[in-house]
């Protein structure tokens, strides 16, 4: 059962404030500097501009993974490991730009923050779910491999979307591992980077303060979130023009990435609170907020044990929410995967054009994948959970010729099974994900929710198959 606070928003009518006053208590903002002896000119201790440039690599990768043109094409290739795997300068931000009046002011990632990577931060461990035992940097470059010689990001005959792939891969892989397994977890203890020392000489910021601002840039929260609904925040995020006056929150005419623009955990957190059955964004940017209080309240000293178990607890908010946020998502897109075969399905047996609905359907199978790998990079080992899932997801979606991709050879192709689970099985397995994101991780908003008739199904699949035994 996930941890909850109980939190107020601001009034929808709250006065929006400018320059150093715009803080409150509402507002991941103004924070004091309380390092002893800081001599510099800043005025705020708080700093995460490298996960901000971390989340515009990512958008960038995303919208780059989809520019092949189904042939092999090396400078494509070079592009999108210098937004994955280098630290290269003068890197533009492909994604998110300005839309319409929705102006973006930081136009290249340099411009936030420099020498900043993805691949250095990716999940060290081995991605089980997926064939080729590879680490979690080694599969993503496997897929910007793939990616660069695919028609526009997609492989339509393993099945493949590379661009969602790498992109809900990397939501769980760095923002997520980073923050709950790294900076929210070892980065708490009383050794690591203590609260009565700056971060390194020089910064206006304490070890602990930093590294909890870190921990908050990688959920990609805009620092105003707990004044805004969630589907203010999802709007911020599409760029809508009636979302230029929300996002700009200084009223200075143009949106800033670093504090005022939505990404994707917090994106994806907000689109489950618009049902109204959950406040999963609510609850992770109050903890975040909370937390960075009472670590600030220690006045550049070490951390209290008193203060030390507050800050812990609301790291374990954080940290159980964020999970459920992407078993939400693995259940969402499973539900999507199994309306896109019913409709596949439908279209067959009328012997209609199955190219656009198997698009969506390659589409959708690739955020599942992506999403239930992420959903396993954080600091719990989920154990049998992710061994049934990877089961049932499988390593490739099933195809319409009854091909599913089940290993990968030493040279990097893959091997595909041939006619060993019916469409009707697997349809029945994105159900069955879908009932054990509810049993084992308790989720609630459940989207696309196919589980109702998940009973008749197995019984009509169980006199199926015996009528093929017959």
């Amino acid at each position: 059962m996930k941890l909850s606070l109980k939190l107020g928003v601001s009034a929808l009518g709250l006065v929006l404030l400018s320059g150093t006053a715009m803080a409150n208590g509402d507002v991941y903002s103004g924070f004091p500097i309380t390092v002893k002896d800081y001599a510099g000119k800043k005025t705020s201790s708080v700093a995460y501009t490298g996960q901000i440039a971390r989340h515009t690599l990512h958008d960038s990768l995303k919208k780059l993974a989809g520019k092949g043109n189904g042939k092999p094409n090396p400078d494509l290739k070079a592009q999108l490991l210098s937004y994955y795997a280098s630290k290269d300068k003068g890197r533009a931000i492909i994604a998110p730009t300005t839309k319409g009046p929705f102006a973006i002011s930081q136009t290249d990632v340099d411009g936030i923050s420099k020498g900043k990577d993805l691949a250095s931060k990716t999940f060290k461990g081995v991605i089980t779910g997926m064939p080729g035992n590879m680490k979690g940097a080694d599969l993503v470059k496997f897929w910007i491999d793939k990616a660069s010689s695919a028609n526009k990001g997609v492989d339509p005959v393993a099945g493949y979307n590379y661009p969602q792939l790498i992109s809900k891969f990397i939501l769980g892989a760095v923002m997520y591992n980073q923050a709950v397994d790294n900076y929210l977890d070892e980065g708490m203890s009383a050794k690591k980077k203590p609260n009565d020392k700056a971060y390194k000489d020089g910064a206006p910021y304490t070890g602990k303060e930093h590294y909890w601002d870190e921990a908050f840039g990688y959920f990609g929260a805009p620092a105003h979130t707990l004044t805004l609904t969630p589907a203010q925040v999802v709007d911020i995020a599409k760029r809508k023009d009636s979302a230029v006056a929300l996002a700009d929150y200084n009223k200075d005419g143009k949106i800033d990435l670093r504090t005022e623009m939505t990404f994707g955990p917090a994106y994806y957190a907000a689109g489950f609170d618009k049902g109204g059955k959950t406040t999963y964004l609510r609850d992770i940017t109050k903890a975040y907020l909370d937390g960075r209080k009472t670590i600030t309240e220690a006045k550049g000293e070490k951390l209290t044990s008193d203060q030390r178990v507050k800050v812990k607890g609301y790291a374990s908010v954080i940290a159980e929410n964020w999970e459920m946020v992407l078993a939400e998502a693995t259940f969402k897109y499973a539900g999507s995967v199994y309306k896109d075969m019913e409709k596949l399905k439908t279209i067959v047996d009328a012997k209609g054009d199955t190219s656009k609905a198997v698009g969506k359907y390659i589409k959708h199978w690739g955020e599942l994948k992506g999403f239930s790998l992420a959903l396993q990079t954080g600091k719990n080992n989920l154990g049998s959970v992710a061994d049934e899932l990877n089961t049932l997801v499988g390593a490739g979606p099933l195809m319409l010729d009854g091909s599913q991709v089940s290993n990968i050879d030493g040279r990097g192709n893959y091997l595909r099974d041939q006619g060993n689970t019916s469409w009707s099985q697997y349809m029945v397995q994105m159900a069955q994900v879908q009932k054990l994101m509810i049993d084992k991780m308790g989720v609630t908003a459940r989207g696309n929710d196919v589980t109702a008739g998940l009973e008749d199904m197995l019984s009509k699949l169980g006199d199926q198959e015996a009528a093929e035994a017959d």
